[in-house]
């Protein structure tokens, strides 16, 4: 199956409503790569909430080495494809780093996970995962994407990997760009050409001839805008 396409099912049935909830509490400018300082979202929120967005906003937590870690292992989860952009191209490292800030939950399985991750690349190839090849990124992520057939040993990473892929699947269809990816259009009119004339002859009513010309009548095979 399609990794994105396994991803959108978890957002819709496996992602925890509380952190869907609580995700949104960052401004819903995902797609661009660092959190605005101010936003027309925040347009109707009270002053203790835009205050408290931007304290959120300038705290760092993770650390560059992590963020790039975080980037790298999202871009694995999301790829870059035809349809749309990666994880990072919408903006998902700056979400993690404002989720583990407004999130302090988050803090010690992210940091201890990348760790971990880190230790085990050293461990296989010799270098840590940001400095590993492509192919060995993939080759370790393997290891530890798939509960069901992970060895017992890394029980650890299965964890900390199933966490960044919910909150990366999380991020990246919260942004702009996942919205457009799922293929939500929103709420829209309804193009109507009237009552069918099958009911209006079963009630024995019609429309007259200036109503046809003064109402507007769509193509509904090619609807207009």
């Amino acid at each position: 199956m399609d990794r994105r396409e396994s991803l959108k099912a978890l957002l819709i049935g496996s992602v925890s409503t509380s952190l869907l909830v609580d995700s949104c509490k960052q401004p819903d400018k995902a797609a661009e790569k660092s959190l605005p300082s101010s936003s027309l979202d925040e347009k109707d929120r009270m002053e203790e909430e835009k205050l408290a967005n931007k304290e959120i906003r300038e705290k760092k937590f993770l650390t560059p080495s992590e963020l790039k870690t975080l980037t790298l292992l999202g871009d694995i989860i999301i790829p870059k494809d035809a349809l749309s952009g990666s994880a990072s191209d919408a903006g998902v490292p700056a979400f993690l780093e404002f989720i583990v800030v407004d999130m302090p939950e988050y803090q010690t399985p992210l940091r201890g996970g990348i760790r971990w991750l880190h230790l085990e690349c050293i461990k296989q190839y010799a270098l840590d995962f940001n400095s590993c090849s492509d192919a060995q990124r993939i080759q370790l992520v393997d290891q530890i994407a798939y509960p069901n057939k992970a060895k017992p040993e890394m029980k650890q990473g299965v964890s900390f990997f199933s966490l960044v892929r919910n909150l990366t699947a999380t991020g990246f269809y919260t942004s702009e760009m996942g919205v457009k990816d799922v293929g939500y259009m929103g709420n829209r009119p309804n193009l109507w050409n009237g009552v069918p004339d099958d009911v209006l002859k079963q009630y024995n009513l019609a429309y007259t001839e200036k109503e046809l010309k003064e109402c507007i009548s769509y193509d509904l095979e090619k609807p207009k805008a």
